[in-house]
C-alpha cells in the first residue's frame, strides 16, 4: 500500500544573513494528523525556518512542497491560502474588539455593504463547536484570560482554513491547567486531520504531547525521531551537542537573618491603576524565595518597586533594616541590591554598547574602572575580559556589540555584571525567559551558588518547573496580592496552579513570612 504524501516537505532549505548561516540544507517533513516538535538552542535556526514556511522570508536555496507539489510562499497571505497558519508567542489580537470580531477580522461576513455581527457570532459558534474550542464570541479580548486569548488565535487560523498550525512557544504564558488544555486542543485538531508544528524549550511538554521531533543545531538538522521512547536527557544532549545537567543539585536551605523586608507594599501599573495591593513578605540569607503567578498579576510592579524603578504608593521596603522605599536605582544598588531584569533588551543592556561597556554599567563611576569622571579603557577591558572568561560568555571580543550575541550570551553578561557586585539581595526576574537548555543550566547554577554563599535570592518566574527546582519558599501572586505561600515540600504544579487562578491558600491575605 502506498504511503500517503506528506502534507508539507521542506527540502534542502538554506538561508543566509550577513555573516550568519541561519539554515544550512535543512529538511523537514510534516504529515497530516501529527504533532511535530521543533527543538533547538537559541539561534539554531528554528524561527528562520518557520518564517520561511509562513512566507515572511524567502529561502536562498531549497524548495517547499505541499501535497507533493512545489510551491512558492511569497508572504503570509499566500501561506494562509495554502492552509498554513501561525500563532505567534505574542498574540496579534485587538483588545477592545470582541472574540468574534477578532476571529473574522479581514474576512468579515457582510449583509449588503455592512458588517453582520450576528453572522460573525453564528460562524464563530459553529467553528468553536466543530473543534470543541469553547469561547464566548461576545466577550472582549481585554476581559478574557491569556489561555482563552490563545484559543481565539487558534480559531482565527482555523476560520481561515488552516490545515497546518505553527505554534511558537505556545505555553510560555499559560498556567499549568491552561497548558494541559492546549495539549488536549492540539490532539483534537490532529484527530480532525490537522497538523501542528510545536516550537518549545519545554522538553517535558514535547515528550508528553508530540508524535515526532526534529532537532536543529547551528542551522543544520541533527535528527528527526519519534518521541516515543525518547528521554529529556537525550533531547537536551542532541540540542546542545553535549551532556546537559537538567536537575539542579540543591541541598535544603539553612536561612539566616532577614535581608529584605516588604511591609504592606502597594503600587500602580503604567496606566495608574492599582497593581500591587498591600503585600508583605521577607527574604532571608541563604534562601531562594520564588514569586509565581500568571503574567500581569503584580509581579512586574513588585520588582520595579524593589529596584527603584517605580514609586510605591504605600508601604515600606527595607534592606537589612535600612529603608530603601522609593530610592532611585543607583541608591538601591549601592544599598546592596542586584537586579536581573525580565527584559534584558529594555532594562538589562544597551544593545549598541560593546560587551565591555555593558559589563561596567553598574560600576563605571567607581575605581578601579573610573578615574575621576573618566573611564579607564584598559581597566574596563581587563574587567570585562575576566567576566567573559568566568561566566563563559561566547563572544568574539569584549569590543563586540551586545546586539550581535545570542540571547543566552546577552543574559550571561547581565548575570555576570549583577552577581559581581556581591549583593546582599539578588532579584532575578524571568532569568531564563526565551533561553535554551544550555543557558538555563548555567543560570540555575549561578542562582544556587548565590544562595549557597548566603545571599538572599528573590526569583520571579512564569516557569513552574524552574520554581519547583530552585525555590525554598514560593509565594503565589493573584491580582496583586499573595494568594498563598508554599514550602518546597508542599509545592506541586497542581496546588501552585490552583493558587495562580485565584484559589485560596495559606497566606492569602497578602502576608507571607
Amino acid at each position: 500500500m502506498d504511503q500517503p504524501l506528506p502534507f508539507v516537505e521542506m527540502r534542502g532549505i538554506s538561508k543566509y544573513f550577513p555573516g550568519v548561516v541561519a539554515n544550512d540544507n535543512v529538511d523537514l517533513t510534516i504529515h497530516r494528523g501529527e504533532i511535530h516538535a521543533l527543538l533547538g538552542e537559541n539561534g539554531a535556526g528554528k524561527s528562520t525556518l518557520m518564517n520561511i514556511l509562513y512566507g515572511l522570508y524567502q529561502p536562498d536555496a531549497g524548495e517547499i512542497l505541499l501535497n507533493g507539489k512545489p510551491v512558492q510562499i511569497d508572504g503570509p497571505n499566500t501561506a494562509i491560502n495554502y492552509g498554513i497558519g501561525m500563532v505567534h508567542q505574542h498574540f496579534m489580537l485587538v483588545e477592545p474588539f470582541t472574540v468574534a470580531e477578532n476571529i473574522v477580522l479581514g474576512c468579515e461576513p457582510r449583509r449588503g455593504v455592512w458588517f453582520s455581527r450576528r453572522q460573525a457570532i453564528a460562524q464563530v459558534e459553529a467553528i468553536s463547536k466543530q473543534y470543541n474550542l469553547q469561547v464566548d464570541p461576545r466577550a472582549r479580548i481585554a476581559d478574557i484570560s491569556v489561555g482563552m486569548q490563545q484559543r481565539v488565535e487558534i480559531l482565527k487560523a482555523l476560520y481561515r482554513g488552516a490545515d497546518l498550525l505553527i505554534l511558537d512557544e505556545p505555553t510560555a504564558v499559560l498556567t499549568p491547567q491552561e497548558a494541559d488544555e492546549l495539549m488536549q486542543i492540539m490532539r483534537q485538531l490532529t484527530d480532525a486531520g490537522k497538523s501542528v508544528i510545536f516550537i518549545s524549550h519545554k522538553l517535558k511538554e514535547v515528550l508528553r504531547s508530540c508524535d515526532k521531533v526534529t532537532i536543529i543545531r547551528r542551522g543544520r538538522k541533527v535528527v528527526t525521531m519519534p518521541t516515543a521512547g525518547a528521554s529529556m536527557q537525550e533531547l537536551a544532549s542532541l540540542m546542545v551537542g553535549r551532556s546537559v545537567q537538567l536537575t539542579v543539585n540543591s541541598n535544603p536551605s539553612q536561612p539566616g537573618q532577614s535581608v529584605l523586608q516588604v511591609e504592606n507594599l502597594s503600587a500602580n501599573d503604567a496606566r495608574g491603576l492599582p497593581a500591587l495591593r498591600n503585600v508583605s513578605f521577607d527574604v532571608r540569607e541563604g534562601e531562594i524565595v520564588a514569586i509565581a503567578g500568571v503574567e500581569g498579576n503584580g509581579q512586574t510592579e513588585l520588582v520595579d518597586c524593589l529596584a527603584g524603578m517605580r514609586p510605591a504608593t504605600s508601604g515600606t521596603i527595607r534592606l537589612r533594616g535600612q529603608t530603601i522605599t522609593n530610592q532611585n536605582p543607583r541608591a538601591v544598588v549601592e544599598a546592596g541590591v542586584a537586579h536581573i531584569p525580565q527584559d534584558r533588551h529594555k532594562h538589562g543592556l544597551v544593545l549598541d554598547f560593546t560587551v565591555a561597556e555593558n559589563a561596567i554599567l553598574r560600576n563605571y563611576y567607581q575605581p578601579p574602572v573610573a578615574s575621576g569622571i573618566f573611564v579607564k579603557q584598559d581597566e574596563m577591558v581587563d574587567y570585562a575580559t575576566k567576566l567573559v572568561e568566568k561566566y563563559d560568555v561566547r563572544t568574539p571580543s569584549v569590543q563586540t556589540l551586545a546586539r550581535s550575541l545570542s540571547g543566552g550570551n546577552q543574559q550571561k553578561i547581565v548575570v555576570a555584571r549583577e552577581i559581581e557586585q556581591q549583593p546582599d539581595l539578588l532579584i532575578a526576574a524571568q532569568p531564563t525567559r526565551g533561553l535554551d537548555v544550555g543557558a538555563i543550566e548555567f543560570i540555575h547554577k549561578q542562582l544556587i551558588e548565590q544562595r549557597n554563599a548566603g545571599k538572599a535570592v528573590l526569583l520571579v518566574s512564569l516557569e513552574l518547573d524552574e520554581i519547583l527546582a530552585l525555590a525554598d519558599r514560593i509565594l503565589v501572586f493573584y491580582e496583586g496580592r499573595i494568594a498563598g505561600e508554599l514550602s518546597r515540600d508542599e509545592a506541586t504544579e497542581e496546588n501552585i496552579g490552583l493558587l495562580m487562578v485565584g484559589g485560596t491558600g495559606k497566606g492569602g491575605d497578602g502576608v507571607a513570612s
